[in-house]
């Protein structure tokens, strides 16, 4: 995949999660749960500031509802910009 991100946006593949069962053995359906707010840092954008605080592999905490999602290749990837991104984890 080769998305070059502009200003101050990152491509982020979004960590998917596997089905879960809770205790009495009932599947929960993706669509009764959140999406997950997880992801890795694939591409980062020409920000000279950005690029100083994030990289690529890092893995961020980001808002709900910010940023836009698109399959690309088979893989779920949501560019955000830089005041989408809530925390680095790790």
């Amino acid at each position: 995949m080769k998305l070059k991100p502009l200003d101050d946006r990152v491509v982020i593949e979004i960590k998917e999660e596997v089905a879960e069962k809770n205790i009495g053995g009932i599947i929960i359906p993706d669509t009764a749960k959140e999406k997950p707010q997880i992801g890795e840092i694939v591409a980062v954008g020409t920000d000279e500031e950005l690029q100083k605080l994030v990289k690529v592999g890092d893995n961020i905490l980001y808002s709900k509802y910010g940023g836009d999602e698109f399959d690309i290749e088979g893989k779920k990837v949501k560019i955000i910009s830089r005041s989408d991104i809530l925390a680095v984890i790790g």
